[in-house]
């Protein structure tokens, strides 16, 4: 059995290998056609072109591309022991169905950590890289379009600003209010606020401020006055894309940061995290899919069978979408959006087991 164990782990991986080298030189070469006219338009280097961009393009998209490029690995290779009546040979020299699994599961394994190593630990740095150079020679500066933002900076504090501009770091009509309870304690009220880099804190022009006392109040106003938020102007430039170069730490740390400030969107950055563990995972659900869908000989071959499994391919990744939808727009929890497909494709692949040939 160890020589059949290294004889399907060769062939899981090998072909996963080889079919994941395809499709990154196919994804490269599409995305090369795309951004040429930028790149030499802005006389990007080409250095830069291979080590800061395709470089790290690569680890991004061999993760983003994996568990679709397992599920078809498996079903290749598989089909094609099928047809040379290999799996036959196997189950009738005693070895049970079950058994033959192993070696299957140990290259999900690996494939697994992989995954998970990547998502966590490895691709993140190198986004940092790759979207700092597609924000400068693609993409251009961001311009945050926000109106009326709320934010919670720390507990009981709270700021309003009608609008912020991330070339001037400044934002209009500014307001901060500090509660204790339920009691508003002080509010300041600005007809604009400006981020000073020079002593790291912001501006705040033509202020009225309230503050409260029971039944007491006193007002004063003034010119310009300089404050110390636990806020800074990158926090209003963020784009969708940032979650992708957090590590595992510092995504962690930015969600506990961003539920203290009571931001809306923290469902966006508790659907990454949890994705990051779901997506690993289904690997072994899909390897296990496609091991009982393509052991039977049939008499469509491998070619009926490599189309099924870009039907349920696909699928997968349509229940990952819309999960991930429900989520980030319609309050479904980050963990079941992560996990929703999983579930599913795991009763797909437990019935499919049920009725492999054994």
């Amino acid at each position: 059995m160890k020589i059949l164990d290294i004889y399907i782990i060769k062939k899981f991986l090998g072909t996963f290998i080889f079919s994941i080298i395809l499709i990154i030189a196919l994804a490269i070469i599409i995305d090369l056609s795309e951004k040429i006219d930028s790149f030499i338009e802005k006389q990007v280097p080409l250095n830069e072109i291979i080590f800061d961009h395709y470089f790290n393009f690569i680890p991004y998209y061999t993760n983003l591309f994996l568990f679709l490029f397992v599920f078809i690995s498996v079903v290749f290779f598989t089909s094609k022991m099928a047809e040379n009546s290999e799996i036959i040979s196997i189950i009738g020299s005693g070895i049970s169905f079950n058994r033959l699994m192993y070696p299957y599961f140990i290259s999900a394994f690996v494939l697994a950590v992989a995954s998970f190593l990547l998502s966590n630990f490895v691709i993140p740095p190198a986004n940092r890289i790759r979207l700092d150079f597609e924000n400068t020679y693609i993409n251009g500066t961001y311009y945050n379009s926000d109106r009326n933002i709320h934010k919670q900076i720390r507990p009981g504090v709270f700021i309003y600003m009608e609008n912020f501009n991330t070339m001037s770091n400044s934002g209009n009509k500014f307001s901060i209010e500090n509660f204790k309870g339920n009691d508003l304690k002080s509010k300041l009220i600005s007809k604009r606020v400006k981020w000073d880099s020079t002593i790291g804190k912001w501006s705040v022009f033509d202020y009225f401020i309230r503050d409260i006392s029971g039944n007491n109040e006193v007002i004063t106003s003034g010119k310009k006055i300089d404050t110390f938020l636990s806020i800074a102007p990158k926090d209003f430039q963020r784009r969708d894309t940032e979650k992708s170069t957090m590590d595992y730490t510092e995504l962690n740390s930015f969600i506990d940061d961003i539920k203290l400030r009571g931001e809306t969107n923290i469902n966006t950055y508790l659907l990454e995290k949890h994705q990051r563990t779901a997506f690993p995972f289904s690997t072994f659900i899909l390897t296990l899919m496609g091991v009982s869908l393509a052991s039977r000989k049939s008499k469509g071959g491998t070619g009926i069978k490599m189309g099924l499994g870009f039907l349920l391919s696909f699928l997968y990744i349509f229940f990952m979408q819309i999960a991930a939808q429900f989520s980030i727009k319609g309050g479904l929890s980050p963990l079941l959006a992560a996990w929703i497909p999983n579930f599913i494709f795991a009763a797909v692949a437990f019935f499919l087991y049920r009725i492999a040939p054994k």
